[in-house]
Order: structure tokens, then sequence, then C-alpha cells
């Protein structure tokens, strides 16, 4: 047999008879890949638990900007109807802030443990459905877990990112119907979705969002029944999503054409806040239901990398070294 090598990846090999035949040659592998992949392995080890916990509410989340979207109903909500419910709700008009939730036909005023529901029509009070609490548990597990561990959180995102870089790193994979593979070819295929989860992850949670901010209004700010009168002046407040203070000015966020859109809110009109890329991206809020559902295959694509991963693992750590019998 005789080989027959040159410049050409593939070798043609001669067998006894004069038969040729042609076969590739061994792809050659990245010089740093067992320490690549050595890293790979550990890194997603240690940070494990706390990825799945994020990962896990993350995909929760990614329903969200599905359910909100899909539930509104244009011109459902007037302004006179929603001020006097917002009266009956908060009489000494001290509120500053309203979050709509439409799927339930309720609204909360305040943020966080401090939030109180009240029926949409009416404004009496009620207990937060199972559909809203199942959402603002898994906002605030997915930032801060449950002890207060936002920065773990941030850990983990940076190990996420670091993870998928040294998978690239290895190169590309040889895809075979494994868990190995499906493991490989789910990184590869979806490799820029995966990317982005975490890179824009990272982005909120350094502040980032690629926008200059805008100039605070002149004069006194305005109140939340004020703020509700502006917004209704140019917009349906059917597509009414929050209303809040940010540095003592109003935003308001809006459904408008499938994109949850901000507002600053003045006693002059609104003013449109650029969009951040970031949150757009990372919470879906961009194209409704769709940007939704690219946020459930993200999720699910974290979660099958993740629990491949372990499994390709654990498989390694308990298979039985192979006995090699000495020859008689």
């Amino acid at each position: 047999m005789r080989w027959t090598q040159g410049s050409n990846p593939y070798r043609t090999v001669t067998w006894n008879g004069g038969r040729e035949g042609v076969f590739s040659a061994p792809r050659k592998e990245p010089v740093m890949k067992p320490l690549f992949l050595r890293l790979h392995r550990w890194i997603s080890l240690a940070f494990a638990l706390p990825l799945l916990v994020v990962i896990a509410t993350g995909l929760i989340l990614s329903f969200e900007p599905i359910a909100q979207s899909g539930a509104i109903r244009p011109g459902s909500i007037t302004l006179e109807s929603l001020t006097a419910a917002v009266a009956k709700a908060d009489p000494d008009g001290k509120a500053t802030g309203i979050v709509v939730r439409p799927w339930e036909n309720s609204f909360g005023i305040g943020f966080g443990p401090s939030a109180r529901s009240y029926d949409l029509a009416t404004g009496a009070p009620v207990a937060p459905g199972w559909l809203s609490g199942l959402f603002g548990a898994s906002r605030g597990i997915h930032e801060r877990l449950l002890f207060d561990l936002g920065w773990l959180v941030t850990a983990s995102t940076v190990a996420m990112l670091a993870i998928i870089i040294l998978g690239v790193l290895m190169g590309l994979p040889r895809l075979r119907n494994t868990v190995s593979g499906w493991h490989k070819g789910t990184a590869w295929f979806l490799l820029p979705l995966v990317v982005l989860s975490p890179l824009t992850g990272l982005a909120l949670a350094f502040g980032i969002t690629f926008t200059t901010p805008l100039p605070r209004p002149a004069g006194a700010p305005v109140s939340l029944v004020q703020a509700l009168a502006k917004v209704a002046e140019g917009h349906d407040l059917s597509g009414l999503n929050s209303i809040r203070s940010r540095g003592g000015t109003p935003m308001a966020r809006l459904w408008e054409g499938g994109e949850l859109k901000a507002y600053s809110v003045s006693a002059t009109g609104l003013t449109p806040i650029p969009r951040n890329w970031p949150r757009l991206l990372h919470e879906g809020n961009g194209a409704g239901l769709w940007s939704g559902l690219v946020e459930v295959v993200t999720s699910l694509a974290l979660l099958g990398l993740l629990g491949t991963g372990l499994t390709i693992w654990v498989r390694r750590a308990t298979r039985r070294p192979t006995r090699v019998r000495a020859a008689a």
C-alpha cells in the first residue's frame, strides 16, 4: 500500500494490485483544545446550579411579552375608566407608578414586594393572578436569585459567555446522533442566539443602553393621573404597559405595532426615548409574539446545552475503565 500526499487535504491510497482509493486526511484539531475542553467543562460544573436557575426563570419570562401583547384589545381601556379606577385605588394621589396586566384585567400600583393589585374596571383591590405572581417571582429570582445575589447572577452570566467562547475555540464539531453530537450541533446552529442572551444580559447589568440620556424636562414633574392624560392624548391606553418614575420624570412604556416603546412624559407631552437595544433583545419586546418565541427557543437551547453538557460529564465520570487482558 502506498500513500500519495501533497497540499491536497485528501490522500490517495494505492493498494496491492493497483486499486486506488481516496481518503480524507484526519482533521487537524486545535492545539489548545484539551485545555479549552477542560476549562469549558469545569466552569460549567462550577456555575451549573445558578445557571440552571437563571435560564429556567428566563424561559418563564420569555412568555411575558407573548402574554402581554396577545391580551391587548384596542379601545378596551379609556382615560375615564382608568383614571377613575386609579383614583379609587389611590385616593391620596401618592402613587407614582402603575403596571397594567391585560391578561387578567388588573393593574398594580407600586413595584416590588409592596405592589398592590386592583381591578382594571372598578379599582377594587384584588389578589394578583397566578400568572402575574409567576412572572413577578421569576423576575426577582432571575435578577437576584433567592438571597439578593445579583452579583452571582452577573458572575454566572460572565461564566456562560466564557463557556460559549471556549466552545467556539474548540473548533467545528463532528455532528453525530449522540448526546455529544446534539450538544455541539445545538450550540453551533443557534450560536447567534446563544451568544446574544448573556451578552445583552451583561449590558443590562452594567447599564449599557447605546443611547444618550434625554435632558430632564423643564418644570415640575407631572402626577400619575396627569401622565395618564398626556399618554391618552396621542395613544391608545389599551397598549399601556407601565408608567414609572425615572430620575423624577415619569416614563411610559406602551405596546405599539408589537414593540414595547418608551416615552418620557412631561407637562408638554410625550418625548420618544431611543430604543434600548439590549433590553429589547434580551426581554423579547421588539416584535411581540415573534420575539417572545425567539426568546423561548433561546432559553430551551440554553437549557438543552446545560443538560446535555452535564449528561456528558456524568457519563464520563461514571465510566468504568476498560480492562485489557494480558496476552497469554
